[in-house]
């Protein structure tokens, strides 16, 4: 019985030492066959780039060792002519995934220490007559962290060219996770550090590098193509919008259930679709391998939340939280199991993620929080795309971020205590402590100066979240924000029903809390609101009218 790989990225590892493989070979083929001298292949975290890449490293890289048994039982070696070019090319292999750091001095050692660590594995190239005294002198310092910052710039062409001369032969080039210091730079404040930092370094090996063969590079991003790749004609950049290499990262319906299979878990196979399954690349619904593997080794431990709960999603829960009130009613549209329309801009620049909703969206979808239903691509070039919430485990993600809303100004037993006031029909109780939420949210939540609005909002969805066991939540949204209705029905008809209005003080129209208030009451009776809850046999409705200004709240019954 093979072993499952959990967090084992060496490709020569997983088939040496008996893990289970996903045969994705054939990605070698259409590397190959692609006419790109540069490819970019952006994909979520944790589907399966780093192994694809020492695949591919195993499979080019000219060595001593004999490295084609490891692709004997894969389904590349039927193609002999692919095969004829296994270990025929010298490679350089870098992979940043781990290049995650608090501030530029440290990001820059670490970034060093990666090139320095490829031209020791490459010193053999000192014991040869092609390095003159002088670039054998350099390549010590690279080599030994001693370098100035320009020969780091330069050392993917300058390596390139060393192994050229020692093998007659052009150079694979291929980089792991390349955004990976980017987002942090993004994150830990020295973007324009790294950027700059990137920008000589990969210009100076990828653009008109006569030693290069091919080279080919993985993130979770694009980048917006002026930032870093200026003036590098030759790249093509394979999004999971696009649906050449689409199979090869993730795992199709089809090899889950040969996973599912060989391990004899086949009836565990309906309820893991719901929850890991959903993304979309190209034109092919993928699995999130991560979680898959990891069901199957802990399945009697049931399912999981496990892949947003491997790295830090501090960037989505910052972006989500900054957004203004437009994301958070299309946010409760998401986790309401709708679907939202959303232009795409596939070459997001890093910095500029947060300034505006349309930049959010696009960020959430290209690295993996969000799928696409649909898209059309507009005359002028603009991609519309449909969007949704893959699956279970992702949405349990943005249940944990609202619901840390809360915790930030609120603890959870008082906040359970609010609901649970507010369902049992105790409006007093539930207005003190919504009171004491407005004015600790304000603060949290004064991002554009919509104060009451996005407390509302966040308090919406925490509603939607928090009662949707026992209650569905359904929300009729007028023209504008900050005019709610809000129809809280118990599945159980024997409970209180309770439907709730809420109003945004207009200062213009001279009103004032109560006057606002009351406008709320009168607004459900006239509306007759709770048809509604009289048609599902509800007898026991309380009617809620709750007033904003600012940090001050009114609630009128």
């Amino acid at each position: 019985m093979k072993r499952i790989s959990i967090g084992i990225t060496d490709f020569k590892e997983i088939v040496n030492d008996n893990y289970y493989l996903v045969d994705k070979s054939l990605f070698i083929k259409e590397i190959i066959e692609d006419g790109s001298k540069v490819l970019l292949l952006p994909r979520p975290r944790r589907f399966g780039k780093t192994v694809n890449m020492s695949m591919l490293k195993y499979f080019f890289e000219k060595t001593d060792e004999d490295n084609s048994l490891l692709f004997k039982e894969l389904n590349i070696n039927k193609h002999k002519d692919i095969m004829e070019r296994q270990g025929s090319y010298p490679v350089i292999y870098l992979t940043f995934k781990d290049e995650k750091y608090l501030n530029w001095k440290d990001c820059k050692s670490g970034m060093k220490f990666i090139i320095g660590s490829e031209f020791k594995r490459h010193k053999y190239l000192l014991e040869s007559n092609i390095l003159d005294d002088e670039e054998k002198e350099i390549y010590k310092d690279v080599m030994n962290l001693k370098a100035e910052d320009i020969y780091y710039y330069k050392s993917l062409l300058s390596l390139s060219i060393y192994l050229f001369k020692y093998y007659n032969k052009k150079a694979v080039i291929i980089i792991d996770e390349y955004d990976v210091p980017i987002q942090s730079g993004y994150t830990s404040g020295y973007y324009e550090d790294i950027i700059s930092f990137m920008r000589n370094f990969l210009s100076g090996g990828l653009k008109d590098n006569v030693y290069l063969e091919k080279a080919i590079l993985t993130g979770i991003l694009r980048v917006a193509r002026e930032s870093i790749f200026s003036g590098l004609n030759n790249l093509n950049v394979y999004s999971i919008l696009k649906n050449k290499y689409s199979s090869y990262f993730g795992f199709s319906e089809a090899e889950i259930e040969e996973v599912f299979k060989y391990y004899k878990v086949e009836s565990k196979l309906d309820e893991v679709k719901s929850w890991y399954n959903g993304y979309v690349f190209g034109e092919n619904i993928i699995y999130n391998p991560w979680s898959i593997l990891n069901y199957v080794n802990n399945y009697e431990e049931g399912l999981q939340p496990y892949w947003i709960n491997t790295s830090s999603n501090d960037l989505v829960k910052s972006l989500i939280t900054k957004g203004g009130q437009q994301l958070k009613s299309e946010l409760e549209d998401l986790i309401r199991n709708k679907s939202i329309i959303k232009e795409i801009n596939e070459n997001i620049e890093m910095k500029e993620i947060d300034k505006s909703t349309e930049n959010v969206w696009s960020f959430l979808l290209l690295s993996g929080y969000l799928k696409t239903i649909n898209k059309v691509r507009k005359s002028d070039r603009r991609l519309v795309c449909e969007l949704a919430i893959p699956n279970i485990e992702v949405k349990y993600l943005y249940n944990e971020i609202i619901m840390s809303w809360f915790r930030e100004s609120i603890n959870n037993d008082e906040f359970n205590f609010m609901l649970k006031s507010l369902i049992n029909g105790d409006i007093k109780t539930f207005g003190k402590i919504l009171k004491k939420f407005v004015l600790s949210s304000v603060s949290y939540f004064d991002i554009s100066g919509q104060e009451s609005e996005k407390v509302y909002h966040a308090f919406i969805l925490g509603m939607l979240i928090a009662l949707s066991e026992d209650y569905e939540v359904k929300f009729n949204r007028e023209s504008g924000y900050g005019r709610y209705d809000v129809i809280i029905i118990p599945k159980d008809k024997n409970k209180i029903g309770i439907i709730m209005e809420f109003k945004k003080v207009d200062r213009d129209e001279k009103e004032d809390l109560k006057k606002a208030a009351e406008d709320g009451l009168k607004q459900i009776k006239e509306r007759d609101y709770k048809q509604e809850l009289v048609m599902r046999e509800i007898k026991n409705i309380i009617e809620v009218a709750i007033a904003f200004e600012g940090k001050d709240v009114m609630i009128l019954t």
